[in-house]
């Protein structure tokens, strides 16, 4: 079967590799973002995507909009069983869906968790489960016809970057599956009323308070290590745990210190601190922190 993919970050890129490497499919076109200035030399850099596709001598297409007719046109020249579609970042035109069954991996149950950041969502919620959605596209995000989901567990300690690892190889052994199996499958609307949405993540999610134990921990887990979780101060807290969920405190206040960490009390629970970053300075120790702070028992972090 021919077939062409769109996709940009690393969780497309696996799905890519899986698609080349599989007999009986044959990857005509690969659709990615435009190269991005990186870092602070702003290095222009190319999407994962493309660089699989450019060592696998894949013909890549990178246009700043997809809907431009002229792009929407030299798209229709070129003939194909399937399009895929994984984390692309542009929508799709009516013409290029009615191209060819377009299918798409999305990372949450759906119609849950509609939108840009699924994987970080389902941590923030503290949800035990989640999967990856195959579903054939149409003009509305992530609103398609449900063609088969696969899930998985997630622990109370899982962090984004194993989540998101685990996912991808959901997202990239069901794409066989439906692509091999496609005949099989009766597509199934989605309940709209039991929908729900997430947002693209900003540097200003990372922003926390002593209140909820619970919840700032979630919120650790879903942006470590981007963009991190720091207080209004700018003090980022690098590496902490869940100590418990029930207590009542005052906000802020150390209550223990122990040979390589602090407990530090949220109004409701608290939190065990082992690594801390102050405001331009190198990441340390919570020990080497307090003490250049001369904090002590019941002082307060903020």
């Amino acid at each position: 079967m021919n077939i062409i993919f769109m996709g940009t970050p690393d969780y497309a890129q696996k799905i890519l590799e899986k698609l080349i490497e599989t007999k009986g499919m044959n990857v005509v076109a690969v659709y990615t973002q435009p190269d991005k200035p990186v870092g602070r030399k702003k290095i222009l850099t190319p999407p994962p995507v493309k660089v699989t596709a450019e060592s696998n001598v894949v013909k890549v297409y990178q246009p700043n909009r997809l809907r431009d007719e002229e792009t929407v046109a030299e798209l229709l020249k070129i003939e194909c069983d399937f399009i895929v579609v994984a984390a692309y970042g542009q929508i799709l035109p009516k013409a290029v869906l009615e191209h060819a069954p377009c299918i798409n991996l999305h990372a949450s149950i759906l119609p849950e968790l509609r939108g840009a950041s699924p994987i970080q969502q389902i941590l923030l919620d503290g949800k035990k489960e989640t999967g990856v959605t195959a579903m054939l596209m149409d003009v509305g995000l992530d609103t398609g016809d449900i063609l088969k989901i696969d899930k998985i567990d997630v622990s109370d300690n899982e962090m984004v970057e194993t989540l998101f690892e685990r996912l991808t190889d959901t997202a990239v052994n069901l794409t066989v599956d439906v692509l091999q199996n496609f005949s099989s499958f009766t597509p199934i609307a989605q309940d709209d009323a039991l929908s729900t949405h997430c947002s693209k993540i900003t540097k200003a999610d990372g922003e926390v308070e002593f209140l909820d134990a619970e919840t700032l921990y979630n919120k650790y887990r879903a942006f470590t290590p981007w963009p991190g979780i720091y207080l209004k101060s700018g003090l980022k807290l690098k590496k902490i745990s869940l100590e418990e969920k029930e207590s009542s405190n005052e906000a802020g206040k150390i209550l223990t210190i122990d040979t390589n960490s602090i407990v530090v009390a949220c109004q409701r629970g608290s939190i065990r601190i082992e690594r801390i970053q102050a405001p331009s300075k190198k990441e340390v120790d919570v020990l080497s922190y307090i003490n250049g702070k001369r904090l002590s028992l019941e002082d307060t972090i903020s």
